[in-house]
């Protein structure tokens, strides 16, 4: 009988065991929310509901899928969660931006359980309270570290190094890396990229000979002979020679070690590949690692899909990408990320559509990238959507997404529901305070940009360069020449910044618009660098607005020397003199970019009927409801010039009749894009139209009219900025 027992507990065991590996194998194979919904399912059908196992897992892969209230129900669920389960949730709270929380768990976790943390519970605390703008929070954490004991622990010492030079702590970084008793590859590594972040490459420099003498000692004491310890101190080295742009170094040792007979690995390959623009070294490990079979490896293939990105090679990124047999989360995040830097957004957005059919989940990084790349198109319709994934996820929570979802509606027209959501946000960094202030400027609301300015500063967090860039550009927008002084100024002299070019640019911008013409040349006059094309640019963009001919030609002269291939300054000189009516010169200029074959962008407006883009181009007569928008453009017309509108056609092309300029004008992109709106949406509804390049003169009082006329807000997105017409008035006052 006793045998039977026995024998009926073991069978029982087995079936148990079986069971619990059939769930393991699920887990691995889940790749959405779904897949862990109906697996969660199963596990209490069979009554495994209560299996600490199997719900620490379940857990784990929903944290690595960002559901992370769906994480700590489970976590709730559990009576006597261990300490394992404990970091689990931590690690994924961390990992999902909700440093806060994760902070929290670790709390409850030492105050209000007998469980004791380990190393790996004080490496994801640190994690955490690396997130939080506060050192105050990492220095209670470091002090929990030390009481318990775990400070010298070379995970959990690397990673407060990691996290006092996160917060410019360098003093405190280093006195830590000092006293720990042991350092591997990945702490020298940790103080190298923390003294080169901190720009302290003196410093950066004499920790890399440092661990070249640790190198040394290890060849002397026989360990240099062990493969592990060869490959790890050869692949550390290459890599800080890497980082901190010594590529001749870097390869003399990749070398060195090749001839020294060391094993390589896909990480060797990957602190080869160089940060900075070296096409040729890139090509060659490429090639390398197409003949040692290392681009099998998902890190190389993504680190090499990520370089030819930065260096425009996008062709080869998508390649590399295409034939990379073993596709990681990272491979289409750095594709994505590539197609949205190189402003193809198209593809961009196609290849996100793909990765959705896939095995893949998107990640924060994900949505991020593919937010972005919305903001560039303009696609309100398609960014709605994009949030519509985000509310179904727990992305929300992630600061990262929550600032690009404000930039995205911001860059798409919506600044109020830029606004609504920058409000509900329960913490903001630099970046967010910065994409608000950008968004307000965009839109030409200066007064509104400076108030979220003064609450950056109320609320405690301190201004970049970026930041002032920000603010300096709604002034710009907006005529406020006082208030963009006043910034400039304390930007240099209370906070310590030095103006970069750009900077320069938007207080000429500044005062240009103003008309303070020549107050900005001398502005120019004594910048303490050679100023570069774009500052002269902004002057001449100036100098055409109030129609100074005399200045734009000495200004156009210093351009043509600086930049002579750029067709924008040709124009812009040729309208100036069509402005002052003197054709023949305005000829002369047109003629001498001809001659060179310098053309200019194709002028095109989008708009978004439904979810369904409209391109038009300037006279076009391709659109199926062509008949249609002339016609509706002609009532229009008839009905402006009742209210006494006369079409402004000095900026047009000049050696041509007076009644042709008008029809060359008449027929702008814009109005085409704004008369079938008229007539594929309903009476009342807001009209919205994106435009590539600037918005003339004659189309924006043209669409003032409409406005008014049709009793419709029409807004306008141009190369420079947003326009809101109501009423027959525009937010930028006329002044743009």
């Amino acid at each position: 009988m006793l045998l039977r027992t026995v024998s009926a507990a073991t069978a029982e065991t087995n079936v148990a065991t079986v069971i619990n590996k059939n769930f393991f194998d699920l887990f691995k194979r889940s790749t959405s929310l779904s897949h862990l919904t109906q697996t969660h399912a199963q596990i209490i059908l069979h009554g495994f509901q209560y299996d600490i196992s199997l719900l620490t897992k379940l857990t784990q892969r929903l944290s690595d899928l960002g559901a992370m209230y769906y994480a700590r129900d489970i976590f709730l669920s559990v009576q006597k969660p261990d300490v394992f389960l404990f970091n689990v949730l931590m690690r994924g709270f961390s990992k999902n931006e909700s440093p806060h929380t994760s902070l929290s768990v670790f709390t409850h976790l030492r105050k209000s359980t007998d469980l004791k943390p380990n190393s790996t519970t004080y490496t994801y605390a640190i994690s955490a309270a690396s997130g939080f703008r506060d050192e105050r929070v990492a220095r209670v954490v470091h002090g929990q570290a030390v009481v318990d004991g775990f400070d010298s622990e070379l995970h959990v010492g690397s990673n407060i190094v990691k996290m006092y030079f996160k917060f410019s702590r360098v003093e405190d970084a280093r006195k830590v890396f000092d006293r720990m008793p042991e350092k591997d590859a990945v702490s020298w590594n940790t103080m190298l990229s923390g003294y080169r972040e901190n720009e302290m490459y003196e410093e950066s420099i004499q920790e890399l000979r440092l661990g070249m003498q640790i190198h040394s000692l290890a060849t002397k004491t026989g360990c240099y002979s062990h493969d592990f310890v060869l490959t790890v101190a050869y692949n550390a080295m290459i890599h800080g020679y890497t980082s901190n742009g010594d590529t001749e170094l870097s390869l003399s040792l990749f070398r060195e070690m090749v001839l020294s007979g060391a094993r390589l690995n896909s990480n060797t390959v990957v602190s080869l590949i160089p940060v900075s623009s070296h096409l040729m070294l890139v090509y060659a490990i490429h090639g390398f690692s197409l003949k040692s079979n290392f681009l099998s490896h998902a890190s190389v293939s993504t680190s090499l899909t990520t370089v030819y990105s930065k260096l425009n090679e996008i062709e080869s990124a998508r390649e590399i990408f295409d034939e990379s047999p073993d596709k990681s989360l990272a491979s289409w995040n750095a594709m994505i990320s590539g197609y949205t830097q190189n402003g193809l957004t198209d593809d961009a957005i196609s290849l996100f559509k793909e990765m959705q059919k896939s095995e893949f989940s998107p990640n924060p990084i994900t949505i991020t990238c593919i937010l972005s790349a919305c903001a560039q198109l303009g696609t309100l319709s398609l960014g709605k959507w994009v949030h519509g994934l985000v509310k179904s996820t727990d992305f929300e929570s992630s600061i990262y997404v929550s600032t690009a979802l404000i930039g995205m509606y911001a860059k798409c027209g919506s600044i109020a529901e830029a606004h609504r959501l920058f409000d509900v946000m329960p913490k903001k960094n630099e970046v967010t305070w910065n994409t608000m202030i950008s968004g307000y400027g965009l839109h030409g609301h200066g007064h509104e940009a400076l108030d979220i300015f003064s609450e950056m500063l109320n609320s405690g967090i301190a201004p970049t360069p970026v930041t002032f860039l920000c603010v300096l550009y709604a002034c710009s927008h907006a005529g406020l020449v006082k208030e963009g002084d006043e910034i400039f100024s304390s930007m240099i002299h209370q906070y310590g910044f030095e103006p970069s070019v750009k900077h320069y640019a938007c207080m000429v911008d500044i005062l240009g618009r103003a008309g303070h013409l020549q107050r900005a040349l001398q502005f120019i006059e004594t910048m303490p660098g050679d100023p570069d094309p774009s500052v002269w640019q902004t002057l001449l963009g100036a100098c055409r607005i109030h129609k100074d001919t005399n200045l734009a030609r000495t200004v156009s002269e210093k351009l043509f020397e600086l930049d002579p291939d750029n067709v924008g300054y040709h124009v812009l000189l040729s309208n100036i003199h069509s402005a002052d009516r003197n054709y023949p010169q305005a000829a002369t200029v047109r003629q001498t970019a001809k001659n060179r074959k310098l053309a200019k962008a194709p002028g095109y407006t989008l708009i978004e009927i439904g979810e369904t883009p409209h391109v038009f181009t300037s006279g076009d007569q391709s659109h199926p409801q062509a008949k249609a928008i002339y016609e509706k453009l002609e009532k229009l017309e008839g009905k402006m010039r009742e209210a006494g509108y006369q079409p402004e056609t000095e900026l047009a092309l000049h050696d041509v009749e007076e009644e042709e300029r008008e029809l060359m004008v008449k027929f702008h992109s814009e109005r085409l894009a704004i008369a079938f709106g008229l007539i594929a949406t309903e009476p009342g509804t807001e009209i919205r139209i994106i435009k590539n390049l600037r918005v003339c003169l004659d189309c924006h009082t043209v669409t003032k009219l409409i406005s008014k006329i049709t009793e419709r807000v029409i807004v306008v997105r141009d190369a420079n900025r947003f326009h809101h017409f109501k009423d027959g008035v525009c937010s930028c006052g006329d002044y743009w």
